[in-house]
Order: C-alpha cells, then structure tokens, then sequence
C-alpha cells in the first residue's frame, strides 16, 4: 500500500489518490433560504438557513472598556518589529530561513498576507503574491517567498509558503496526503497540484530525502473572520484531524484571523482598536473552537487590499502577527536540535 493511503480521513472520496479531498468537505454553501452543504461524513445534506444576510452586518456590539491584549502602536513599535524580524536566525546551524506555510480556505487571505507583510518591509503597498478576488483559488501551486527588505535585496530569515486553497470544488483541492508531502519536504517549488495525480516519488522533482531546510517549520491556518460562522460543517472535523497529523510530525502550529475590518466598523477605521472590540474577541473564540486550538494561538490581522499607503497601526498588528509564528517556528527548532547534556566521556 502506497504512504499517502495511510494519511487519509478514512472517508469517502472520488480522488484516484484514495485520500479524502478537501474539496469535498469544505465546498462553500451558497447564502440562501436552501443551501446543499456537505457534512461530516461528506456526503450532501440539505438544509434550511431563515437568515439570508451575512452575520457580519447585524447591529455591531459596544466595544469593551479595555484593550484584552497589549499592543504599542506607535513608530517606534513598529520599527522594533522589524528589527527582531529582520534579524531572526533560526536557533540552528542547519537552516537558514523558517519555512512557513499558510493553510486556510479559498478567499481567507493567505496571498494577502504575503503581500502584505512584503509591503511593510518594502515601504509601500505591493501585491508580490498574485491575489484572487472569486471563489475559487487563485493560487495552484507551491510557492515560496523570501520577504525583502525595501531595496528588494537582503532577504531575512522568514519564508512565507503559500499553496492553493482548500474547497476548490468536487475534484479540486488538496488532498491530506498532498499537505503532508509539503510539511515532510518532498514537493517541490513549483509543484502544480491537481487531486487525482497525487505527489509521489515519481513526480517531477520530487525530493526523496529532504533536508531540514526542505521542511515546514511551522504552519499558520488563515481563516476569514466573515466567513467562521458560514463556514461548511465538516471544516470543524477537517481541520482539527489536519491537525493531528500535523502535530504528529512535530510541527507548531498557529492561526491567523484576516478580514477583522470586515465585522467591526471601529477596527475599520482605527486598527489600534482591534483589542478592545468585544465581536472580534468573540469570533476569534468561535474560530479557535473550528480549529481546535486555544485563542492563545490565533492573532486578528488586517491585510492591505484597496489602500495606496501603508498605516503604522495596520504594520504593528502585521509585524506582531509574523513575531508570533517565529516564536513557534524557532520551538521547532529547538526540538529538532539534538541537546547536549555536557557530559564527557574518557577514551
């Protein structure tokens, strides 16, 4: 039996590859009073919504008296981010750069964040990942980015890998064995990912013994805070056995919320507010309960999409949210680095 068999959900899948297609599960349910969704088996349901309008726009909540995490906004918070991001060398001599790959639905930001974060460091607001903007994803392959400082040169320690996203469509989407491949170092840059031709030691370029320096390092899911509550049933299962695995093989992982300034109009206006709006917190609780994860672990971010010019508030929560997954990426590091206990022997 060939590896990616044993790193499926053990569910139902049309795929050739007998992995379970996350295609499949996380189909996007259309708004309406009847919308098919696939549930936890992944097989079609049919239910019954009474709310057609989007949860993001009802009545917004008061905002709370006081910020539920502190954040400097200012100049000079911004300009000690970058500095403890520019200079970020993982704790070992093996590897150079942290791999980190983002993870998340189709339209959750994952290409937008990219460039944004490219934007803080070059000065001005640039789209170096290409970024869809229809429900289906734009990104179909494996590619990584060395973030640049502003002369495009002097690439710090951070490498953002983005991958398509998952909920394609039927026969489309990464398949569990494919995300697996990519954390273990095997696909290579470029790779083209197509649901019935699964990565394996025949694929071109495959790398059969990856380096450390081939791997991921640590993976950031990106959900889209408009969407968590519209998201598929299934995507809560999904996730959190997506989860498992990854875990299994050592990898930290974290979560990023995008599009905050899409369900508070007072984040909308003035970033620096994002900790004190009480739909936000609430949302990211709803989100860390889709994934399984402690909200300790998932940062609001707001990415960079019609602006023309950066905003100090909007590159503080940007730079804290790449600090956060470095300081995952490097206990990865840490535990792949063999410890020294000191003791000598006598020859």
């Amino acid at each position: 039996m060939e590896e990616r068999n044993k790193y499926t959900f053990g569910l139902s899948s049309s795929s050739s590859s007998g992995g379970f297609s996350f295609g499949q599960a996380l189909a996007q349910p259309a708004i309406s009073r009847t919308a098919g969704t696939i549930d936890d088996l992944g097989t079609g349901t049919t239910v019954t919504s009474t709310d057609t309008k989007p949860w993001f726009k009802q009545p917004a909540q008061p905002q709370l008296k006081s910020h539920w995490r502190d954040v400097e906004w200012t100049e000079e918070q911004k300009t000690s981010l970058m500095k403890t991001v520019s200079s970020y060398k993982p704790s070992c001599e093996e590897v150079t750069q942290a791999r980190i790959l983002l993870l998340g639905p189709v339209s959750s930001g994952k290409s937008s964040f990219i460039s944004s974060v490219q934007s803080v460091f070059s000065g001005r607001v640039t789209n170096r990942a290409m970024v869809g903007s229809s429900s289906t994803s734009f990104t179909k392959k494996l590619q990584s980015f060395k973030i640049r400082d502003q002369k495009g040169e002097d690439p710090n320690g951070l490498v953002l890998c983005d991958v398509m996203g998952l909920g394609d469509g039927e026969m489309t989407g990464l398949t569990l064995h494919d995300v697996l491949s990519v954390i273990k170092g095997h696909v290579p840059e470029g790779h083209k990912f197509s649901p019935d031709q699964p990565v394996r030691s025949e694929t071109v370029g495959y790398v059969k013994r990856p380096s450390l320096k081939d791997k991921i390092h640590c993976v950031a899911f990106v959900l889209n805070a408009s969407k968590v509550l519209t998201y598929p049933k299934g995507l809560s299962t999904t996730f959190q056995q997506l989860r498992e695995h990854i875990s299994d093989l050592g990898v930290h992982q974290v979560a990023l919320l995008t599009h905050i300034d899409q369900i508070c109009k007072d984040t909308a206006k003035d970033v620096s507010q994002v900790y004190k709006s009480l739909l936000i917190r609430e949302t990211m609780n709803k989100a860390g309960a889709l994934l399984g994860m402690s909200t300790s672990y998932i940062v609001p971010v707001k990415n960079y999409s019609s602006e023309l010019d950066l905003d100090v508030n909007t590159d503080v929560l940007l730079l804290s949210a790449v600090d956060h997954i470095l300081q995952y990426a490097d206990l990865y590091f840490q535990d792949s680095t063999p410890q020294h206990t000191g003791l000598k022997l006598d020859l």
